[in-house]
């Protein structure tokens, strides 16, 4: 096992947490796959002729326009006689190309692409480094401008972006495909009273002042990182150390409630380290955003980006914080060359996210969760069409894999492999997985290839058992497929089935209940309810005010599914209140479900909460409600 250098900056600024030396980057560029399942179909980059080393960003976030302004400057490592690069571009306003001399270059933005952007072409002239010089759209699917009324604070306003997967190249002009890992730098210009923060070093906390009352912020990325990961927040932003690498952001309004949940950060570091190797990005810190932020995480490196839904008091929900640290492993260190093989990511990091769970806290908290996934699992391969839906694939279409399937069945072919072989020898494995292809991109025949030459080593019937290439390729899930039971969820069942049997709601052995059971409870009811049975169940626990986000989600959907008008309002505060795309996108589909009554419900709703909700959240309930 490595050891962790964790030496303090000499100089600790006020206010700003000390950082970290990370492990130190690999010599060299990171490698580009060219086998042809690494052929990136989501990118006009390409970079077996030219490609993106570094990006050094110099903008001013101008608020009044709602765009980032000024230039990137990128270092090329062009093949001999190259003559022309070529970058992703999604809406920006180009103003001029330089080398690094200042001597103009010839470029062309190419036809527009929906969804994939422009392809910018430039004539190197044999630069090693160009400037552009632009500026992103108000509209850049990556960006979130937000007024003060849509912040936790109300008087300022707040800058998020969101870079997965391919929405960065509305802000940043660069290579935007994961295989192709870039270090950066940014100066980032903001308003005097805000403060920006981003998924790098920050080599300035307290910005440095400028004579026209803003602040210039500086960061640093040392490690080659997929540009999807280049991240940055603007706002009204505090800072409360957590442990001696660890902390959390979040407005001050919210502050105390996200240190609170996170109390266990630091420990959640030391538990990833004991399963595989040691944590390689300096710090780890966790940003708690506004509630339109569109995901429950976002694993920028050194700064996850996190929902404020995830803050319920009772630490029930912290999980999601194990799987974007456990990120910093699956998916940052070793990255998918391509969105086709998303499962590298999220199937891996479900599955360590397990594990760092059942470390930390306890089994049966593990087995709980990990009992949640398989039902996940089975929802998705039903609502996909079948097993034998193409869509059910972990390999297939470049975004294609249906649901989270990519999380459910790639966590699930994880633990099939551990069952097979046994814990310990497949920990020895990933830990060895993890160091033998670390900062460096990955595809599932990459992996397969690994496993084999690391794992199987030829045993034949190790192989026939495992069905590799069946898990990866093909559609369904294999019968070897492990699932893990857990004896409180089967609790849970039988009071789904006293319910059902006309139980009253108070009788129920509901007390302690976690928002995990209460989703199994939920969502295991029969959908089909009578009016007086849901006006039982909401009279008796207060499900339309509950102020758990999930547990509230799920009794929407009950409700929608029954057309229970009481729950109504409930929902227009949810849906206008609330902006991950996991909670709110499953109410405007049952909505779309209940024809004439529930569209026009639908519709009115989301004309009034659209304009709170993220770009990325924004493009998919547009396409659902057209």
């Amino acid at each position: 096992m490595h050891v962790m250098l964790r030496t303090a900056c000499a100089v600790l600024l006020a206010g700003a947490a000390p950082m970290i030396a990370a492990v130190a980057p690999p010599a060299g560029p990171a490698p580009i796959l060219t086998t042809p399942e690494a052929k990136d179909l989501l990118s006009f980059a390409e970079p077996q002729i030219a490609r993106v080393t570094h990006v050094d960003l110099d903008l001013v976030a101008d608020f009044a326009t709602r765009t980032m302004q000024g230039t990137a400057a990128l270092d090329i490592l062009a093949a001999p006689g190259a003559k022309q690069i070529i970058l992703d571009t999604n809406h920006l306003t180009i103003a001029k190309i330089t080398d690094a001399a200042g001597r103009p270059l010839n470029w062309s933005i190419g036809a527009y692409k929906d969804y994939i952007g422009a392809p910018l072409t430039i004539d190197l002239g044999g630069a090693k480094r160009i400037v552009i010089h632009y500026a992103s759209s108000p509209e850049a699917s990556a960006l979130q401008w937000l007024p003060p009324e849509l912040t936790a604070g109300k008087k300022l306003p707040f800058l998020l972006s969101q870079g997965e997967s391919i929405n960065n190249r509305s802000w940043i002009p660069t290579q935007d495909s994961p295989g192709i890992r870039q270090s950066w730098t940014a100066r980032i210009v903001v308003p005097g009273n805000l403060t920006a923060v981003m998924s790098g070093e920050r080599l300035t906390p307290k910005g440095e002042d400028l004579p026209d009352g803003t602040h210039a912020y500086r960061f640093a990325m040392p490690h080659a990182v997929p540009p999807y990961l280049i991240a940055i927040a603007i706002g009204d932003i505090a800072f409360r150390p957590l442990g001696p690498r660890t902390g959390v952001y979040a407005e001050p309004a919210t502050i105390d409630r996200a240190a609170a949940e996170l109390v266990d950060t630091e420990k959640m570091v030391t538990t990833a380290e004991s399963l595989y190797g040691p944590y390689r990005w300096g710090r780890y810190d966790v940003l708690v955003l506004p509630p339109s932020f569109p995901y429950g995480g976002m694993e920028n490196p050194t700064l996850t980006f996190a929902t404020p839904t995830f803050l319920t008091g009772d630490r029930a929900n912290v999980s999601l914080i194990a799987h974007e640290l456990a990120h910093s492993w699956s998916g940052n260190l070793v990255t998918n060359a391509t969105w086709s093989d998303a499962w590298l990511n999220e199937g891996f990091t479900t599955y360590f996210e397990n594990r760092i769970m059942e470390r930390l806290y306890s089994p049966a908290r593990a087995a709980t969760e990990a009992d949640l996934v398989w039902d996940g699992l089975q929802k998705d391969l039903k609502d996909a069409g079948g097993p034998a839906a193409p869509s059910t694939r972990l390999h297939g279409d470049p975004e294609g894999t249906f649901g989270q399937l990519d999380y459910f069945k790639g966590s699930t072919f994880l633990r099939t492999i551990e069952k097979t072989v046994g814990r310990a020898r497949w920990d020895a494995y990933l830990t060895s997985y993890f160091d033998r292809h670390a900062f460096q991109p990955q595809t599932t025949a990459g992996f397969l290839a690994d496993l084999r030459a690391n794992l199987v080593k030829g045993d034949a019937a190790l192989e026939a058992k495992l069905q590799l290439d069946r898990w990866a390729y093909q559609p369904g899930l294999p019968d070897n497929a492990v699932h893990i039971r857990s004896p409180e969820l089967e609790r849970i069942d039988a009071q789904v089935t006293a319910f059902a049997a006309g139980a009253a709601a108070r009788t129920l052995e509901a007390k302690g209940w976690t928002t995990q059971e209460w989703q199994r409870f939920l969502r295991g009811l029969p959908r089909s309810q009578q009016t007086e049975r849901l006006a039982d169940l909401d009279r008796a626990y207060g499900l339309s005010a509950s102020t758990n986000a999930y547990v509230r989600s799920a009794w929407l959907e009950l409700a929608i599914a029954n057309r229970y008008e009481p729950a109504l309002p409930s929902l227009e505060q949810f849906v206008t209140s609330v902006g991950r795309g996991i909670l709110i996108s499953p109410l405007y589909k049952g909505l779309k479900a209940q024809g004439d009554w529930g569209m026009p419900i639908a519709k009115r709703l989301y004309a009034k909460a659209r304009p709170t909700y993220h770009p990325v959240v924004v493009g998919s309930l547009d396409k659902l409600l057209d």
